[in-house]
């Protein structure tokens, strides 16, 4: 039988993976699934072919008997949020996330807000290759698409009400917020504002061909963000992905921190925020080694995990902690929701210097000193396996954690290696303790992988 969904869903490019057909037998099968009368949510980023997948999406849904709720355009995790907190039995999000624009997806989100576990999937998948849909007859079929407007402002109000908005509020924090051209400019800036913070918006305007920046946050594409951050004086600046459930922090100086080293800092703003929660975190292999020397000397436990938000989050609620992160600026944070979000990260950001007093930079300075380097090889997945496996008969001498991809760790470095689970290409991500280093291993590793 063969696959739909990736790392984090059905992603393809629009019109020629992911076409209007697929988009329609998928939703007969998530109708399928999950049977008549089932209410469902519907909604989706800015994502050139969005309208069209949703309605084909829709019209699946509709002709296995469910009710279908259209929540519009609004970030991934409003959706996620609003599906618990409205009552819906799941959801349907039109989104690839951080994949270039060429992209589209389908996300499918279960009753509890998070993404459908991994045997669900599968039993989606059978249903889909088998063709074994539900239809109702024509006298079945009955109502229309109703519209829910509270999406937005039930997710702001969950936000807003699970932080020191005084705290925040007396700061007077000026922060830029980069929502990549698409959706995260519909929730973020709400949420600063009820926190008593100026906002400065770049890349604001809703845009399928993100022509700011690539929707997905990285050095690079946040150059000219943290600039901005600079010359405006702001105090914090944050970066989203295309769907907003990812972000990653600038400081006043416009250093650019990824996603690991912002949640290591969270994470202990956290085990004082709430000393009744199990004292562990749950994180990637892609994650730093900075987490854990950072961490475990405040007694917080790091639990390592293959790559992928959907099997931290239903860890997270399985198990219970104080929070799950990714490096690439995915964090999860349960009192709120255990999906990844944006805009509660921010505000968890603030929260954390309004408390501590100290500017973004200064408590960025505490975590250990690695440097960071990321990079991808274009390459079919049977090619990016066979580079895996260069890799580990390299590097057979050295620690190795085979989990997902191959990570290898040296005295002074460590480095990923892994297939993408969401586009064609093998990533790469190094970090060592100086930056010569870093490029050294990772021209080594792009020049090893390119004899596969």
């Amino acid at each position: 039988m063969g696959r739909l969904f990736g790392t984090d869903g059905v992603r393809g490019v629009v019109n020629e993976e992911l076409t209007p057909e697929l988009a329609l037998r998928l939703g007969e099968a998530v109708g399928t699934w999950l049977g008549p009368d089932k209410r469902v949510l519907v909604g989706r980023d800015v994502r050139a072919g969005g309208e069209m997948i949703r309605n084909a999406v829709v019209a699946g849904l509709r002709s296995a008997g469910v009710e279908v709720w259209d929540a519009g355009l609004a970030p991934t995790p409003a959706i996620q949020y609003a599906t618990k907190k409205l009552g819906y039995d799941g959801a349907v999000i039109i989104t690839a996330s951080h994949n270039p624009p060429q992209y589209n997806g389908i996300k499918v989100v279960a009753g509890d807000g998070v993404e459908i576990p991994r045997s669900t999937e599968r039993e989606i998948e059978e249903i889909f290759f088998e063709s074994r849909f539900r239809r109702l007859g024509w006298k079945e079929l009955s109502g229309s698409v109703g519209r829910e407007d509270r999406v937005l402002k039930t997710y702001v109000d969950g936000i807003v009400g699970l932080v020191d908005r005084e705290a925040i509020a007396s700061w007077g924090f000026k922060v830029l917020v980069d929502p990549a051209n698409s959706v995260g400019a519909l929730a973020l800036p709400q949420v600063l504002r009820r926190l008593g913070v100026r906002v400065v918006t770049l890349n604001g305007h809703l845009d399928p061909a993100f022509p700011g920046r690539e929707p997905e946050p990285t050095v690079e594409s946040l150059s000219e963000t943290a600039r901005v951050t600079v010359a405006v004086g702001a105090d914090l600046a944050v970066g989203t992905d295309g769907d907003a459930d990812r972000s990653i922090f600038i400081d006043e100086k416009g250093n650019i921190h990824w996603g690991d080293r912002s949640a290591a800092l969270l994470a202990g703003h956290l085990a004082e925020k709430e000393p009744g929660a199990p004292r562990r975190v749950y994180t990637a292999v892609s994650s730093s080694g900075l987490v854990e020397e950072y961490l475990k000397p405040m007694g917080i436990d790091v639990v390592w995990m293959k790559v992928g938000s959907v099997d931290i989050s239903r860890r997270l609620m399985e198990e219970g902690g104080l929070c799950g992160f990714e490096e690439n600026g995915g964090f999860m944070y349960p009192r709120h929701h255990p999906v990844r979000d944006a805009a509660m990260t921010t505000a968890l950001m603030l929260e954390m210097m309004a408390d501590e007093e100290e500017a973004a930079s200064k408590l960025f300075d505490r975590l250990p000193k690695y440097y960071p380097l990321k990079t991808k090889v274009p390459m079919t997945r049977d090619k990016a396996l066979r580079a895996v496996n260069l890799v580990r008969e390299k590097y057979s001498d050295h620690r190795q954690v085979t989990i997902d991809g191959v990570r290898v760790v040296g005295e002074d470095y460590w480095f990923l290696v892994r297939p993408s689970g969401t586009e064609p290409v093998l990533r790469i991500m190094v970090e060592a303790k100086s930056p010569d280093r870093a490029k050294r291993i990772a021209e080594e590793l792009k020049a090893l992988v390119m004899k596969a």
